[in-house]
Protein backbone atom coordinates (compact mmCIF):
# COMPACT_ATOMS: atom_id res chain seq x y z
CA UNK A 1 0.00 0.00 0.00
CA UNK A 2 1.50 3.49 -1.18
CA UNK A 3 -1.44 5.63 -0.65
CA UNK A 4 -4.59 6.12 1.33
CA UNK A 5 -7.54 8.50 1.40
CA UNK A 6 -9.22 8.70 4.85
CA UNK A 7 -12.75 10.00 4.38
CA UNK A 8 -13.44 11.40 7.80
CA UNK A 9 -11.45 12.66 10.47
CA UNK A 10 -12.13 12.12 14.05
CA UNK A 11 -10.79 9.91 16.35
CA UNK A 12 -10.55 6.45 14.40
CA UNK A 13 -9.96 8.00 11.24
CA UNK A 14 -7.20 10.37 12.41
CA UNK A 15 -5.66 7.57 14.64
CA UNK A 16 -6.15 5.57 11.34
CA UNK A 17 -4.22 8.06 9.22
CA UNK A 18 -1.60 8.54 11.69
CA UNK A 19 -0.87 5.05 11.16
CA UNK A 20 -0.24 5.06 8.14
CA UNK A 21 1.46 8.20 7.54
CA UNK A 22 4.18 6.95 10.22
CA UNK A 23 4.64 3.95 7.84
CA UNK A 24 5.37 5.63 4.80
CA UNK A 25 2.19 5.67 3.36
CA UNK A 26 0.84 9.14 1.42
CA UNK A 27 -2.54 9.37 2.94
CA UNK A 28 -5.04 12.57 2.20
CA UNK A 29 -7.56 13.42 4.03
CA UNK A 30 -11.03 14.48 3.81
CA UNK A 31 -13.60 15.90 6.44
CA UNK A 32 -17.33 17.17 5.93
CA UNK A 33 -16.01 19.96 7.91
CA UNK A 34 -12.62 20.87 6.27
CA UNK A 35 -11.30 22.35 9.19
CA UNK A 36 -11.08 19.27 11.09
CA UNK A 37 -9.36 17.52 8.14
CA UNK A 38 -6.52 20.45 8.48
CA UNK A 39 -6.20 19.26 12.08
CA UNK A 40 -5.78 16.29 11.65
CA UNK A 41 -3.10 17.38 9.24
CA UNK A 42 -1.25 19.27 11.50
CA UNK A 43 -0.74 16.44 13.50
CA UNK A 44 1.17 15.02 10.53
CA UNK A 45 -1.34 12.38 9.61
CA UNK A 46 -1.31 13.61 6.18
CA UNK A 47 -2.47 15.99 3.68
CA UNK A 48 -5.68 17.98 3.54
CA UNK A 49 -5.08 17.79 -0.37
CA UNK A 50 -7.44 15.79 -3.08
CA UNK A 51 -5.20 13.05 -4.46
CA UNK A 52 -4.28 13.42 -8.07
CA UNK A 53 -5.76 9.71 -8.64
CA UNK A 54 -6.96 6.51 -7.69
CA UNK A 55 -5.08 5.89 -4.43
CA UNK A 56 -5.46 2.09 -3.21
CA UNK A 57 -7.16 2.35 -0.53
CA UNK A 58 -10.03 4.74 0.65
CA UNK A 59 -10.92 3.89 4.25
CA UNK A 60 -14.24 5.50 5.32
CA UNK A 61 -14.47 6.40 8.85
CA UNK A 62 -17.83 8.59 8.62
CA UNK A 63 -21.06 8.24 11.15
CA UNK A 64 -22.93 4.74 10.52
CA UNK A 65 -25.95 7.09 8.85
CA UNK A 66 -23.73 8.46 5.75
CA UNK A 67 -21.29 5.49 5.49
CA UNK A 68 -23.68 3.51 2.45
CA UNK A 69 -23.69 7.48 0.96
CA UNK A 70 -20.09 8.25 1.25
CA UNK A 71 -19.07 4.50 0.01
CA UNK A 72 -21.00 4.88 -3.09
CA UNK A 73 -20.50 8.22 -4.06
CA UNK A 74 -16.07 7.07 -3.41
CA UNK A 75 -17.15 3.66 -5.69
CA UNK A 76 -18.71 5.54 -8.56
CA UNK A 77 -16.23 8.36 -8.55
CA UNK A 78 -13.28 5.98 -9.06
CA UNK A 79 -11.07 7.35 -6.09
CA UNK A 80 -9.56 3.68 -4.94
CA UNK A 81 -8.72 0.53 -5.81
CA UNK A 82 -10.47 -0.99 -2.95
CA UNK A 83 -12.87 1.00 -0.47
CA UNK A 84 -13.74 -0.09 3.48
CA UNK A 85 -15.62 1.12 6.43
CA UNK A 86 -14.90 0.93 10.03
CA UNK A 87 -18.33 1.50 11.18
CA UNK A 88 -19.44 -0.65 14.27
CA UNK A 89 -22.25 -1.96 12.24
CA UNK A 90 -21.58 -4.05 9.44
CA UNK A 91 -24.72 -5.83 7.73
CA UNK A 92 -26.49 -2.46 7.20
CA UNK A 93 -24.12 -0.67 5.37
CA UNK A 94 -23.45 -3.33 3.14
CA UNK A 95 -27.15 -4.40 2.17
CA UNK A 96 -27.75 -0.25 1.29
CA UNK A 97 -25.36 -0.81 -1.17
CA UNK A 98 -26.45 -3.81 -3.06
CA UNK A 99 -29.72 -2.09 -2.98
CA UNK A 100 -27.61 0.78 -4.54
CA UNK A 101 -26.77 -1.54 -7.46
CA UNK A 102 -23.36 -1.83 -6.98
CA UNK A 103 -20.47 -3.55 -7.59
CA UNK A 104 -19.44 -5.14 -4.15
CA UNK A 105 -16.18 -6.65 -5.12
CA UNK A 106 -14.01 -3.97 -4.49
CA UNK A 107 -15.48 -3.02 -0.98
CA UNK A 108 -15.20 -4.79 2.41
CA UNK A 109 -16.88 -3.58 5.46
CA UNK A 110 -14.24 -3.69 8.73
CA UNK A 111 -14.52 -2.98 12.68
CA UNK A 112 -11.40 -1.81 14.53
CA UNK A 113 -12.72 -3.23 18.25
CA UNK A 114 -10.62 0.38 19.54
CA UNK A 115 -11.93 3.99 20.93
CA UNK A 116 -11.65 6.36 23.34
CA UNK A 117 -14.56 8.20 25.48
CA UNK A 118 -12.72 11.32 23.53
CA UNK A 119 -13.40 12.06 19.68
CA UNK A 120 -12.33 14.32 17.60
CA UNK A 121 -8.92 13.95 15.86
CA UNK A 122 -6.98 15.76 18.62
CA UNK A 123 -7.96 12.94 20.83
CA UNK A 124 -6.45 10.05 18.08
CA UNK A 125 -3.19 8.19 18.54
CA UNK A 126 -0.68 6.08 16.38
CA UNK A 127 -1.14 3.12 18.91
CA UNK A 128 -4.89 3.26 19.31
CA UNK A 129 -5.66 -0.60 17.64
CA UNK A 130 -2.27 -2.00 18.94
CA UNK A 131 -3.02 -5.76 20.02
CA UNK A 132 -6.72 -5.23 19.30
CA UNK A 133 -9.02 -7.34 17.52
CA UNK A 134 -9.81 -5.75 14.07
CA UNK A 135 -13.39 -7.48 12.73
CA UNK A 136 -13.18 -8.43 8.54
CA UNK A 137 -16.56 -9.07 6.99
CA UNK A 138 -15.60 -10.31 3.44
CA UNK A 139 -18.23 -12.05 1.32
CA UNK A 140 -17.79 -14.71 -1.38
CA UNK A 141 -17.60 -11.09 -3.65
CA UNK A 142 -14.98 -9.71 -1.83
CA UNK A 143 -12.03 -9.65 -4.41
CA UNK A 144 -8.88 -11.12 -3.00
CA UNK A 145 -6.75 -8.10 -4.02
CA UNK A 146 -9.09 -6.42 -1.63
CA UNK A 147 -8.74 -8.80 1.04
CA UNK A 148 -5.27 -8.47 1.13
CA UNK A 149 -5.45 -4.52 1.46
CA UNK A 150 -7.77 -4.71 4.21
CA UNK A 151 -5.37 -7.33 6.03
CA UNK A 152 -2.43 -4.82 5.44
CA UNK A 153 -3.96 -2.04 6.60
CA UNK A 154 -4.44 -4.34 10.05
CA UNK A 155 -0.72 -5.09 10.40
CA UNK A 156 0.56 -1.62 9.99
CA UNK A 157 -2.24 -0.72 12.90
CA UNK A 158 -0.75 -3.72 14.46
CA UNK A 159 -3.96 -5.02 15.09
CA UNK A 160 -4.93 -8.56 15.26
CA UNK A 161 -7.63 -9.74 11.94
CA UNK A 162 -10.86 -11.24 13.37
CA UNK A 163 -13.17 -12.35 10.16
CA UNK A 164 -16.65 -12.69 11.00
CA UNK A 165 -19.90 -12.56 9.11
CA UNK A 166 -21.43 -9.39 9.02
CA UNK A 167 -24.78 -9.81 10.86
CA UNK A 168 -22.77 -12.06 13.53
CA UNK A 169 -20.78 -9.41 14.42
CA UNK A 170 -23.58 -6.50 14.63
CA UNK A 171 -25.20 -8.96 17.03
CA UNK A 172 -22.04 -9.74 19.09
CA UNK A 173 -20.92 -6.01 19.05
CA UNK A 174 -24.41 -5.29 20.65
CA UNK A 175 -23.95 -7.82 23.38
CA UNK A 176 -20.20 -6.71 24.20
CA UNK A 177 -20.26 -2.87 23.39
CA UNK A 178 -23.69 -1.42 22.41
CA UNK A 179 -25.98 -2.91 25.36
CA UNK A 180 -23.13 -2.02 27.82
CA UNK A 181 -23.04 1.36 27.21
CA UNK A 182 -26.73 1.72 27.09
CA UNK A 183 -26.23 -0.48 31.00
CA UNK A 184 -23.79 2.28 31.77
CA UNK A 185 -25.68 5.41 31.02
CA UNK A 186 -28.87 4.11 33.11
CA UNK A 187 -26.21 3.51 36.11
CA UNK A 188 -24.88 6.76 35.82
CA UNK A 189 -28.29 8.65 34.87
CA UNK A 190 -28.68 7.60 38.83
CA UNK A 191 -26.53 9.99 40.04
CA UNK A 192 -27.70 12.90 38.08
CA UNK A 193 -29.79 13.77 40.87
CA UNK A 194 -28.52 11.95 43.52
CA UNK A 195 -27.46 13.69 47.27
CA UNK A 196 -23.94 14.83 47.06
CA UNK A 197 -23.22 13.13 50.17
CA UNK A 198 -24.13 9.62 48.73
CA UNK A 199 -22.05 10.50 45.46
CA UNK A 200 -19.48 11.51 47.68
CA UNK A 201 -19.07 7.83 48.87
CA UNK A 202 -17.94 6.83 44.91
CA UNK A 203 -15.46 4.26 44.80
CA UNK A 204 -13.43 1.94 42.45
CA UNK A 205 -16.37 -0.02 41.55
CA UNK A 206 -18.84 2.91 40.41
CA UNK A 207 -16.32 4.61 38.64
CA UNK A 208 -15.77 1.37 36.69
CA UNK A 209 -19.61 0.67 35.79
CA UNK A 210 -19.97 4.19 34.84
CA UNK A 211 -16.85 5.02 32.81
CA UNK A 212 -17.85 4.60 29.28
CA UNK A 213 -21.30 6.85 30.27
CA UNK A 214 -18.66 9.82 29.49
CA UNK A 215 -18.79 9.06 25.46
CA UNK A 216 -19.97 11.92 23.42
CA UNK A 217 -24.19 11.14 22.89
CA UNK A 218 -24.59 12.11 19.53
CA UNK A 219 -22.04 8.74 18.55
CA UNK A 220 -23.43 6.79 20.31
CA UNK A 221 -27.32 7.79 18.73
CA UNK A 222 -25.51 7.15 15.38
CA UNK A 223 -24.47 4.02 16.19
CA UNK A 224 -27.48 2.86 17.86
CA UNK A 225 -30.05 3.69 15.61
CA UNK A 226 -27.69 1.14 12.99
CA UNK A 227 -28.37 -1.58 15.36
CA UNK A 228 -31.00 -1.36 17.11
CA UNK A 229 -32.69 -4.41 16.74
CA UNK A 230 -30.36 -6.79 18.37
CA UNK A 231 -29.65 -4.35 21.22
CA UNK A 232 -33.04 -3.93 21.97
CA UNK A 233 -33.28 -7.66 21.96
CA UNK A 234 -30.88 -8.15 24.24
CA UNK A 235 -31.87 -5.06 26.92
CA UNK A 236 -35.40 -7.13 26.62
CA UNK A 237 -33.93 -10.09 28.58
CA UNK A 238 -32.01 -7.93 30.60
CA UNK A 239 -35.34 -6.51 31.67
CA UNK A 240 -36.88 -9.64 32.51
CA UNK A 241 -33.68 -10.47 34.57
CA UNK A 242 -34.08 -7.23 36.28
CA UNK A 243 -37.83 -7.61 37.05
CA UNK A 244 -36.98 -11.30 38.72
CA UNK A 245 -34.28 -9.43 40.70
CA UNK A 246 -36.48 -6.61 41.55
CA UNK A 247 -38.79 -9.05 43.12
CA UNK A 248 -36.51 -11.44 44.57
CA UNK A 249 -35.16 -8.50 46.82
CA UNK A 250 -38.48 -7.39 47.47
CA UNK A 251 -38.88 -10.89 49.37
CA UNK A 252 -36.11 -10.72 50.89
CA UNK A 253 -38.02 -7.63 52.76
CA UNK A 254 -40.96 -9.95 53.43
CA UNK A 255 -41.45 -11.45 57.18
CA UNK A 256 -42.39 -14.79 55.95
CA UNK A 257 -39.01 -17.12 56.49
CA UNK A 258 -39.55 -19.23 52.98
CA UNK A 259 -40.46 -16.14 50.90
CA UNK A 260 -36.91 -14.61 52.24
CA UNK A 261 -35.12 -18.00 51.22
CA UNK A 262 -36.46 -18.14 47.75
CA UNK A 263 -35.76 -14.29 47.53
CA UNK A 264 -32.26 -14.91 48.73
CA UNK A 265 -31.94 -18.28 46.41
CA UNK A 266 -33.22 -15.88 43.10
CA UNK A 267 -30.07 -13.17 44.49
CA UNK A 268 -27.94 -15.83 44.30
CA UNK A 269 -28.96 -17.25 40.92
CA UNK A 270 -28.17 -14.06 39.41
CA UNK A 271 -24.88 -13.35 41.18
CA UNK A 272 -23.80 -16.94 39.94
CA UNK A 273 -24.50 -16.62 36.29
CA UNK A 274 -22.65 -13.20 36.61
CA UNK A 275 -19.99 -15.20 38.01
CA UNK A 276 -20.02 -17.83 34.87
CA UNK A 277 -20.43 -15.16 32.72
CA UNK A 278 -17.44 -13.02 33.83
CA UNK A 279 -15.73 -15.71 33.60
CA UNK A 280 -15.51 -16.22 29.86
CA UNK A 281 -14.33 -12.42 29.33
CA UNK A 282 -10.87 -12.45 27.25
CA UNK A 283 -7.74 -12.11 30.06
CA UNK A 284 -4.66 -10.15 29.25
CA UNK A 285 -3.48 -10.59 25.31
CA UNK A 286 -6.88 -11.97 24.67
CA UNK A 287 -5.65 -15.24 26.25
CA UNK A 288 -7.91 -16.79 28.38
CA UNK A 289 -8.38 -15.45 31.75
CA UNK A 290 -6.19 -16.44 34.51
CA UNK A 291 -6.34 -15.53 38.34
CA UNK A 292 -3.78 -12.94 39.75
CA UNK A 293 -3.15 -11.94 43.49
CA UNK A 294 -3.50 -8.20 44.07
CA UNK A 295 -0.63 -6.41 46.31
CA UNK A 296 -2.00 -2.78 47.82
CA UNK A 297 -0.01 -0.09 48.19
CA UNK A 298 -0.20 2.96 49.83
CA UNK A 299 0.53 5.90 47.17
CA UNK A 300 1.04 9.64 47.68
CA UNK A 301 -0.74 11.65 44.87
CA UNK A 302 2.17 13.49 43.66
CA UNK A 303 4.11 13.41 39.92
CA UNK A 304 6.77 10.28 39.59
CA UNK A 305 4.82 7.96 42.46
CA UNK A 306 3.82 5.44 40.35
CA UNK A 307 6.69 5.48 37.79
CA UNK A 308 9.00 5.01 41.21
CA UNK A 309 6.51 2.14 42.08
CA UNK A 310 6.93 -0.04 39.15
CA UNK A 311 10.48 0.88 38.80
CA UNK A 312 10.75 -0.40 42.91
CA UNK A 313 8.27 -3.93 40.94
CA UNK A 314 10.97 -4.25 38.67
CA UNK A 315 13.88 -4.25 40.62
CA UNK A 316 12.26 -7.36 43.06
CA UNK A 317 11.93 -8.95 39.53
CA UNK A 318 8.11 -9.11 39.32
CA UNK A 319 5.93 -8.38 36.50
CA UNK A 320 2.56 -6.01 37.04
CA UNK A 321 -0.23 -7.83 34.86
CA UNK A 322 -2.54 -5.45 35.73
CA UNK A 323 -2.92 -2.17 37.96
CA UNK A 324 -6.17 0.27 39.23
CA UNK A 325 -6.00 3.06 41.58
CA UNK A 326 -8.55 3.80 44.07
CA UNK A 327 -7.98 7.34 44.98
CA UNK A 328 -8.90 8.52 48.44
CA UNK A 329 -11.53 11.27 49.49
CA UNK A 330 -10.62 14.30 50.12
CA UNK A 331 -6.96 13.45 50.55
CA UNK A 332 -4.33 13.66 47.72
CA UNK A 333 -3.31 9.54 48.46
CA UNK A 334 -4.90 6.67 46.58
CA UNK A 335 -4.67 2.85 46.67
CA UNK A 336 -2.71 1.06 44.05
CA UNK A 337 -3.91 -2.05 43.63
CA UNK A 338 -1.02 -3.99 41.64
CA UNK A 339 -2.07 -7.28 40.28
CA UNK A 340 0.18 -10.45 39.60
CA UNK A 341 0.84 -13.50 39.32
CA UNK A 342 0.37 -15.54 42.87
CA UNK A 343 3.96 -16.69 43.28
CA UNK A 344 5.21 -13.41 42.41
CA UNK A 345 3.16 -11.67 45.93
CA UNK A 346 5.67 -12.75 48.36
CA UNK A 347 9.00 -11.29 46.31
CA UNK A 348 6.95 -8.36 45.63
CA UNK A 349 5.78 -7.47 49.01
CA UNK A 350 9.05 -8.10 50.30
CA UNK A 351 10.54 -6.28 47.66
CA UNK A 352 8.10 -3.12 48.22
CA UNK A 353 8.62 -2.99 51.91
CA UNK A 354 12.46 -2.97 51.72
CA UNK A 355 11.87 0.12 49.79
CA UNK A 356 9.65 1.81 52.24
CA UNK A 357 6.25 1.13 50.32
CA UNK A 358 3.03 1.08 52.62
CA UNK A 359 1.28 -2.08 52.37
CA UNK A 360 -1.97 -3.14 52.80
CA UNK A 361 -3.46 -6.33 53.69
Amino acid sequence: MRTALVIGTGLIGTSIALTLAERGVAVHLEDADPGQARTAAGLGAGSAEEPPGPVDLAVVAVPPAHVAATLADTMRRGRARACLDVASVKGGPRRELAALGLDLSGYLGSHPMSGRERSGPLAATADLFEGRPWVLTPTHETDTEVLNLALELVSLCRAVPVVMDADAHDRAVALVSHMPHLVSGLVAARLEHADDSAVRLCGQGIRDVTRIAASDPRMWIDILSANPGPVADLLGALAEDLEATVAALRALESGDAERRRAGAEGVERLLRRGNAGQIRVPGKHGAAPRAYETVAVLISDQPGELARIFADAGRAGVNIEDVRIEHATGQQAGLVQLMVEPAAVGPLRLGLAERGWSLRA
